[in-house]
């Protein structure tokens, strides 16, 4: 079909116009029937959202996709685009990408009127057929639908009764496309009022001209619930107008968070030498659930998986800069490595009242600890339990170790080999691990590490944080320091 130049060409090509919305329609029923995947790279919405918007384009129908921040909506709209036919005819030179079998503009109506069937066909692939706009407070009526253009009358000498003077916004533009407004609630509601008629009637009217123009597009908006903010939110009769409003959440359990952080982290091909332990991903993944349910955290903004992204990306630049410092060939990322996570963390969550009096770092660190603990009882005995007699305490020689005046000092820049020689030093650290997960060599540094941060979380031992370590040392004994410390003031 791209080797059709003419309009003369195209009509004998047998070439039928359809709606954007029959295209869209048509293009998923194909790939339905073939058992194709039709969203490449999200994951977690395959028994929810995905199915949702597929019946939505079935229908036929507009989308609001409505949903918290960091839930993949913006990338949703913009793989429509693979449900479009690879190439479409224009009428070469037109504004609104007139079908040449179906021309709405003046201008595509002239331009065959004076060449008849030899009036020149382009083809426009796909890609171009996507527009998206950021809804601001400051987008204009002339910005989305269009205006009068003073230049252009002066310059073509036409009067401004003439709909040739008319410049035209982002949405004409966008005819037999998909346009995409982001954060719709961000749009003044006489901005969001513009485009009833379009939704409704398909048509739209610039500055009191009586023109129609029967634009073909496939609109697709994303949104915060409306009471995310006192921004703004979306006005009744519009909501009323978008046929399908689907709901986005985030991802359900742990492993399909990691599945995405895996997905989108960003990683030089030299990081990839840096080891992470699959505990480790999954005590990441828990700190961005633990800020979700955080009393400190407005849920109403959300914890977007960017958290998460950016946590990765951290935690294996931290263990990479500590290799690089130690003139090693590869490392492991330990649990220490996540103090490298709090800026990840504190950059992406928007605190109440409470958090903001606590403060982001300590919020932070506060997620880390309530993480460590749920990790830790996945894999270890709660230490609360066994305080009470209700079974053994596999905790004992551990516990021992520490009342006899030792102490544990990891430091953030320890090499490998010194990490590894304090954790040994642990009486009773190794075996416990060995027996309670049946874990061998190397990898069982990774539990023994979060048996210290565990038991720390518990009240076992005392964990004191420094800007470059961290100091497990008895508890009774540390109360006694801190004691001995105040008789001296």
């Amino acid at each position: 079909m791209k080797d059709i130049k003419t309009l003369g060409q195209l009509k004998k090509s047998g070439y039928r116009p359809r709606s954007i919305k029959e295209e869209l329609r048509a293009n998923l029923v194909d790939k339905l029937k073939r058992k194709e995947k039709v969203f490449e790279g999200i994951i977690g919405f395959d028994d929810t959202v995905l199915p949702d918007i597929e019946r939505a384009i079935l229908s036929r129908h507009n989308i609001l996709l409505l949903g918290l921040r960091g839930q993949a909506k913006t990338r949703i709209a913009r793989l429509l685009i693979n449900l479009l036919d690879e190439y479409m005819p224009v009428l070469a030179g037109s504004e609104l990408n007139d079908d040449p079998l179906h021309p709405i503009s003046r201008q595509a109506k002239d331009l065959i009127e004076e060449h008849g069937d030899d009036t020149p066909v382009e083809w426009v692939h796909r890609d171009l057929r996507y527009v998206e706009k950021l809804a601001t407070p400051d987008v204009s009526v002339a910005d989305l639908i269009g205006d009068v253009d003073p230049i252009k009358a002066a310059s073509l000498k036409l009067p401004y009764s003439d709909e040739r003077v008319i410049h035209f916004g982002l949405v004409p533009r966008a005819h037999r496309s998909i346009f995409v407004i982001n954060e719709l609630p961000d749009l003044q509601a006489r901005i969001q009022v513009s485009l009833f008629n379009i939704l409704q009637e398909g048509d739209i009217q610039i500055r009191g001209f009586k023109l129609r123009l029967p634009l073909d597009i496939q609109f697709v908006f994303t949104a915060n619930p409306e009471d995310y903010t006192s921004r703004g939110s979306i006005i009744t009769p519009l909501k009323d107008r978008i046929e399908s409003q689907i709901l986005t959440h985030y991802p359900k359990t742990v492993e399909v968070a990691r599945q995405i952080t895996q997905q989108e982290a960003q990683l030089v091909e030299e990081q990839k030498i840096v080891e992470i332990p699959d505990v480790l991903e999954i005590l990441l993944e828990q700190i961005a659930f633990e800020a979700r349910s955080s009393e400190y955290i407005d849920e109403k903004s959300g914890v977007s998986a960017r958290l998460s992204i950016s946590g990765y990306e951290n935690m294996v630049s931290t263990a990479e800069r500590r290799m690089l410092i130690n003139s090693e060939n590869k490392t492991e990322v330990r649990i220490i490595d996540f103090w490298g996570v709090v800026p990840a963390i504190t950059g992406k969550v928007e605190l109440v009242y409470e958090g903001e009096q606590e403060g982001p770092y300590n919020v932070a660190i506060a997620l880390m600890s309530g993480a460590i603990k749920k990790v830790f009882l996945d894999h270890f005995p709660n230490p609360d339990k066994l305080k009470k007699g209700e079974e053994r305490d596999p905790y004992g020689t551990i516990r021992a170790w520490f009342s006899g005046g030792n102490s544990v000092d990891l430091l953030n820049d320890s090499s490998d080999e010194e990490f590894r020689k304090i954790l040994d030093e642990v009486s009773g650290l190794r075996k416990l691990v060995e027996k309670q997960l049946d874990v061998k060599g190397e990898e069982a540094y990774t539990y023994m590490e979060l048996v210290l941060h565990g038991l720390a979380e518990f009240n076992v031992v005392n964990k004191d944080v420094l800007e470059a370590s961290f100091t497990f040392r008895d508890l009774l004994a540390n109360m006694l320091d801190d004691d001995l410390f105040d008789d001296e003031d």
